[in-house]
């Protein structure tokens, strides 16, 4: 009977034991930039979660940031090991965490492209080659300020043709956050005209959220390379050899439809850190990475 009690001791002692290390198990957390309404997004990966969650077989957490920087910032602490990164805030997360690397991107993400929109009353037409001569002196939004597709590219190509910076290219110059504001900002005429991600306007525009009686597209950037999925260069010590690759197999499998549709993208490739060397280079050239 001693011995059974003893024995029973060791169990229980084991048991909780193994219980306390589960409940202490650090999860895997990721993030994303915060390009749509926070309602939609937290919607969206809450659903990628639960996806990678079963993939990888540990417990994974999306938390929401209020914006770009912020999403860096917490890349930076790790407080989250995964990121849905945009080119400029992937490139300066990745340039504050060694070994940092970018996993995957959108099958439309080396060719993305920025849409200059324009209120009707503002008079432009839609132009091929080069973005219309009277977007001078009207008022324009960008979108958030650490944006690739909502100010980094757009900037730098309007720069190029016109010759002037946005402040003086524009009456009046507005950061309005995420590319769906800018669409309703611009909708509304509050701004005459507005740089928004051109995968957002077509998925606002299907689903019947714009007035293109009064917004219309007026002139589309060169393509550029744009989001990414990035993780941390410490994951493989923190989580298991072969961690990451195991996260870039699942990423790269994502086929649910209406998982993909979220993005929305068709799929995901292969990417590397070297694919974004010309978003380093532009962002270096306009000051916005040191």
């Amino acid at each position: 009977m001693h011995a059974l009690r003893i024995l029973s001791v060791f169990i229980v002692l084991g048991l909780a034991c193994i219980s306390f290390s589960m409940a202490n198990a650090r999860p895997f957390v990721f993030t994303a930039i915060p390009d749509e309404d926070e309602t939609r997004l937290q919607e969206r990966f809450e659903r990628v979660a639960d996806y990678l969650a079963e993939a990888l077989d540990v417990e994974v957490r999306f938390i929401p940031v209020k914006s770009y920087a912020a999403s860096v910032t917490a890349f930076r602490n790790n407080q989250v090991q995964l990121a849905w990164f945009g080119g400029l805030s992937g490139v300066r997360a990745r340039l504050l965490v060694p070994d940092s690397i970018a996993l995957a991107q959108g099958v439309e993400d080396p060719y993305f492209k920025t849409y200059i929109i324009a209120h009707n009353s503002a008079g432009l037409e839609f132009s091929d080659d080069e973005p219309p001569a009277g977007l001078r002196d009207l008022t324009f939004t960008f979108g958030s300020r650490g944006s690739t597709s909502g100010r980094l590219m757009p900037e730098y190509f309007l720069r190029e043709h016109f010759g002037d910076g946005p402040d003086t290219l524009f009456r009046r110059v507005g950061y309005s956050g995420n590319h769906t504001r800018t669409i309703a900002l611009v909708e509304s005429g509050a701004y005459q005209a507005g740089a928004v991600n051109y995968t957002v306007w077509d998925k606002e525009v299907a689903d019947g959220n714009v007035n293109t009686d009064a917004v219309q597209v007026v002139w589309e950037t060169p393509p550029y390379p744009d989001y990414q999925w990035t993780i941390r260069g410490d994951v493989d010590a923190e989580f298991g050899e072969g961690f990451t690759d195991r996260v870039r197999q699942a990423l790269l499998d994502m086929d649910d439809p209406e998982l993909l549709a979220s993005f929305p993208r068709s799929g995901f490739i292969p990417a590397s850190n070297e694919d974004y060397d010309v978003i380093l280079q532009f962002g270096r050239e306009l000051d916005l990475i040191d």
